[in-house]
């Protein structure tokens, strides 16, 4: 499985690299058939306080899944966002069990 991490106008972080890398791993290993991951890490003015968004979309067979979260820091926003993306792939994988 690949993973792409980017850091939109804002530095790198190794440790929040290993972390994400830490999390996909798990997901990869449940759903195999997963291809490829996207995160992307934004900075927002926000005045109350949060501004930290995380964007998740995964790639696999039919339609790609997204998500996104914008919470007080950027482990909190992908902890949100890799929710919701397990929550569709959930619901994905019920659908696709008949035809298997």
């Amino acid at each position: 499985m690949k993973t792409n991490i980017q850091f939109v106008q804002m530095p790198t972080s190794e440790t929040m690299e290993n972390y994400v890398h830490e999390r996909l791993d798990k997901l990869y290993k449940k759903y195999e058939w997963v291809i490829k991951s996207d995160v992307f890490f934004k900075k927002e003015n926000d005045p109350k306080g949060a501004g930290k968004i995380c964007d998740l979309e995964l790639s696999l067979p039919g339609p790609k899944i997204y998500a996104t979260s914008n919470e007080k820091n950027y482990e909190l926003a992908f902890k949100e966002s890799l929710k919701d993306v397990e929550r569709q792939l959930k619901k994905r994988k019920q659908e696709m069990k008949p035809y298997m």
